[in-house]
């Protein structure tokens, strides 16, 4: 590793101190999820970046799903993963797996690597204190999903009082059920950014495996930077924001509506990216306001 020189490091503190200014004290909802779990190299950097931000003033929640790890266990007991427009179907087995890896092995794994990395995480299921309640997901044409739910419902109240003790929330992705005595499998960028809007947070990072959105998705050098939320409706229209991308879209602009100043889709797979976007002039991805 290529070592600053000393008139180099202070100029990048210098930089980065009117963005730790603005966002001392303020809320960050980071979901955590794709390659950026996996890599080990990228989930140090993440992990760095998270305990960083928290050391010097700001409130960081980490949001995060676990389907690669899912899907593993899965595999161990011989049933194959399943998707329908995208979401993993649920089936009862399915659920006791999904609980058990997301609020279990994932969420204290993660905890684990905040500590090492001189934070402090405590782990929290989304149905903890009722922070997410939920409804079996339906869809006006009948799709079943299983036991994947929809939220109605989020209490912020325990993250704020893990936030106000000083330590960091890492939230997972499972939510109690209200229409029926199940809990419910939940989107993670669904749950992030209901999550930040319940939190008033400033900002909302979707961490994704691609550049952000693309004017041309084979072309990366067609990146667009910067959208205002009145411009998302075209582009879907014209099929630049489509498939994957538009649940995430979608989750970014509810967010800003709602009262979340900014939220970026950016790519997991560059290294610092949570710190190269908000305590930088560079900026990544996509960022709608």
């Amino acid at each position: 590793m290529n070592k600053l020189d000393p008139s180099d490091s202070a100029n990048v503190l210098v930089e980065a101190l009117p963005y730790i200014q603005e966002y001392y004290g303020q809320t960050v909802v980071v979901k955590y999820g794709g390659n950026a779990m996996i890599n080990e190299e990228l989930k140090d950097a993440v992990i760095h970046d998270i305990v960083l931000l928290s050391l010097v003033g700001v409130r960081v929640v980490v949001v995060h799903g676990g389907g690669p790890e899912i899907s593993d266990m899965l595999k161990k007991i011989g049933k194959e993963s399943r998707f329908v427009n995208g979401l993993r179907y649920t089936d009862r087995e399915t659920m006791d797996i999904v609980q058990m890896i997301l609020c279990g092995k994932v969420n204290k794994d993660l905890v684990t690597l905040l500590e090492h990395a001189g934070g402090q995480g405590i782990g929290l299921g989304g149905m903890d204190g009722g922070m997410f309640r939920a409804k079996r997901l339906t869809d006006d044409d009948g799709t079943d999903y299983g036991y994947v739910g929809d939220i109605v419902e989020v209490n912020p109240q325990p993250v704020i009082d893990v936030l106000n003790r000083g330590y960091i929330p890492v939230v997972s992705t499972v939510a109690q059920g209200i229409d029926d005595d199940t809990n419910y499998n939940i989107n993670a960028d669904t749950a992030a950014a209901k999550l930040a809007i319940a939190l008033g947070a400033k900002k909302l990072i979707l961490l994704t495996d691609v550049r952000g959105l693309l004017r041309d998705p084979k072309d990366e050098s067609t990146l667009l930077t910067r959208l205002k939320v009145s411009e998302v409706p075209a582009l879907i229209k014209e099929g630049i924001v489509s498939g994957g991308m538009i649940p995430k879209v979608d989750c970014c602009v509810e967010a800003v509506r709602k009262g979340v100043e900014r939220a970026n889709i950016q790519d997991g797979r560059v290294k610092h990216s949570i710190l190269i976007e908000l305590l930088s002039d560079a900026g990544v991805g996509t960022m709608f306001i």
